[in-house]
């Protein structure tokens, strides 16, 4: 008797139950809400529509439209950011069916960066807030307690926002200053939920007024200089910190001059490394669309770090890398070195080390100054514009043709060492130096400070060449050095003297130039002549351009 009470009981407070959660399904006020974010695939942004729908049923939570597991997780995240900004979070009602939808939905959508529209869509919804969305672009990811985390790829973010008639876009507070970058956009940079809800909410009630988010300040402009921006790339090294190897620096400032390739080999411990990483101080400083544009990239890659980047990049990455870390690529494909190292310098120590697939996959940014990648999933071409130094030891052991030390490698050692380097590869690199052991006499200090005399820094001989390129080329699209002109532009640019096509002609037969060759040594004159403050290419400009190529007696 006392057990079917219980089970009576027990069925009635069930129906009870049923009867509440329909009645409140129908009696709280619910609409669909739609809100925009956005996201990078590559170095690509979309705009991503998010849009929440609540109805009637056992309490569930699910987002559709290609989330990977960083998305999917998004309903925890959302859940307790609402619940601690003071507001009703998704689980705290099990009546209801929560369904967020990311559109395009066949898009794949990574990463945590939709937690704050998601949160802001949900709570829009339920009529807990009301705002506009239209103009508006929300980035974010939220922690448990709702604080805004920084992101990766919002200054890229910025920019697409304002290319789609967006007017405001809202960002981590540690983001402001990236995005900031950007005009014609307003840019709010929160620190939390509760604040971006108290800037945008219009339904002031249950605590959700706050005061408004200021707007960040523009960081540059382009006819101002970048103030207080740190430099990235740049080492304290200079060109006076170097003793002697008076050939190499010379070929370095004719490779900053004209964005040429260069390669040293020699020795060990004759300065191969140092002179790379001081090539760094003789280069221009990026314009300001170049600096937004490698500031973006980095900033998508999660490079940036706190500075934003107004001088070349330089890269070096160790010779174990694989061949996605350096050139790009992975299922969904993202920049590899080659990419970062985009309007400035890659430098690949011990060369021949690396695999022979990353090696040979440099001959298109070379070439073009663009990595493509094709994946079933997707294709990419991504911009990798650089400078390439490569350095290396003459063999294995380091000391072939050594005067002091004997070489100890074996000969199907030393030929497996130098097949790394093919015919295609070595033609990409315009400059060929050695840099041999110095006495120990030129390695002093006060003989270096004595020879110090009224030769122009290294650096302003740069930019006066660069200066004579930017006026001869004016506005030719992605010409901006002498090393990426093509057959089309070099009748045009490059034209030679009679004597210095005489003497081009003859040496090409001689030394059985190939054409992609004979082209870059006329590219390299050319930069040479700018560098001596010459309108023509002269026989002595063709002379050290040919100097410049590889010895065959060194590689083979």
């Amino acid at each position: 008797m006392n057990d079917s009470r219980k089970n009576s009981r027990d069925t009635r407070e069930f129906f009870l139950q049923v009867v509440a959660m329909f009645v409140s399904c129908y009696t709280r006020p619910m609409k669909l809400s739609r809100i925009y974010s956005a996201q990078t695939i590559g170095l690509r942004a979309h705009t991503i529509t998010i849009e929440v729908d609540i109805f009637g049923g056992f309490h569930t939570f699910s987002v559709v439209g290609l989330p990977d597991k960083a998305v999917e997780e998004s309903r925890d995240r959302v859940s307790s950011a609402i619940k601690n900004a003071g507001l009703s979070s998704p689980k705290s009602d099990g009546q209801h069916k929560v369904v967020v939808s990311l559109a395009p939905a066949d898009l794949k959508k990574e990463g945590p960066l939709f937690d704050l529209p998601i949160a802001l869509a949900y709570l829009a919804a339920t009529d807990e807030i009301q705002f506009a969305a239209d103009g508006r672009l929300f980035i974010g990811e939220l922690s448990l307690a709702g604080e805004l985390r920084p992101a990766h790829g919002v200054l890229m973010l910025a920019q697409h926002a304002r290319a789609s008639g967006f007017t405001e876009v809202f960002v981590p507070e540690a983001n402001a200053r990236e995005a900031a970058l950007v005009r014609g956009i307003t840019v709010y940079g929160a620190r939390t939920l509760k604040d971006v809800i108290g800037h945008i909410n219009t339904k002031k009630e249950r605590g959700t007024d706050g005061p408004r988010i200021p707007r960040a300040p523009l960081s540059a402009q382009p006819e101002t200089s970048f103030g207080p921006f740190t430099s990235r790339g740049r080492d304290d090294l200079s060109f006076a910190d170097i003793r002697g190897q008076e050939s190499a620096k010379r070929g370095l400032v004719i490779a900053a001059a004209g964005g040429h390739n260069i390669a040293f080999y020699g020795p060990p411990g004759t300065g191969k490394t140092l002179l790379a990483r001081a090539f760094s101080s003789i280069l221009p400083p990026l314009s300001f669309d170049e600096a937004l544009e490698v500031t973006g990239i980095h900033s998508v890659a999660g490079k940036l770090g706190d500075d934003l980047i107004v001088a070349p990049p330089f890269r070096a990455p160790h010779h174990t890398s694989s061949h996605v870390a350096i050139i790009g690529g992975g299922t969904f494909p993202k920049p590899g070195e080659a990419t970062l190292a985009h309007r400035g310098v890659l430098f690949l120590d011990e060369f021949p080390e690396f695999e022979t697939r990353v090696i040979e996959s440099l001959r298109q940014p070379l070439e073009d100054g663009v990595v493509n990648i094709a994946r079933i999933k997707g294709s990419e071409v991504f911009p990798a514009e650089f400078i390439l130094i490569a350095a290396f030891n003459p063999c294995p052991c380091g000391f072939r043709g050594d005067a002091t030390k004997e070489c100890i490698c074996t000969q199907s050692a030393l030929q497996k060492y130098r097949r790394k380097l093919s015919g295609p590869i070595m033609d990409r690199i315009d400059m060929w130096i050695e840099v041999p052991r110095l006495p120990h006499e030129e390695l002093s200090l006060n003989r270096a400070s004595a020879r110090a005399g009224d030769e122009p820094e290294p650096a302003a001989v740069v930019l006066r060449a660069r200066e004579r390129q930017a006026e001869r080329f004016g506005n030719t699209p992605r010409l901006r050095v002498n090393a990426r002109m093509n057959v089309k532009t070099l009748p045009r640019y490059a034209r030679l003297a009679r004597t210095a096509e005489e003497t081009l002609m003859r040496s090409a037969r001689t030394i059985d130039l190939s054409p992609r060759a004979y082209h870059r040594v006329i590219k390299l004159a050319r930069t040479i002549a700018d560098v001596d403050a010459s309108e023509t290419i002269e026989e002595k400009h063709i002379l050290e351009a040919l100097r410049y190529r590889p010895k065959e007696e060194a590689f083979r």
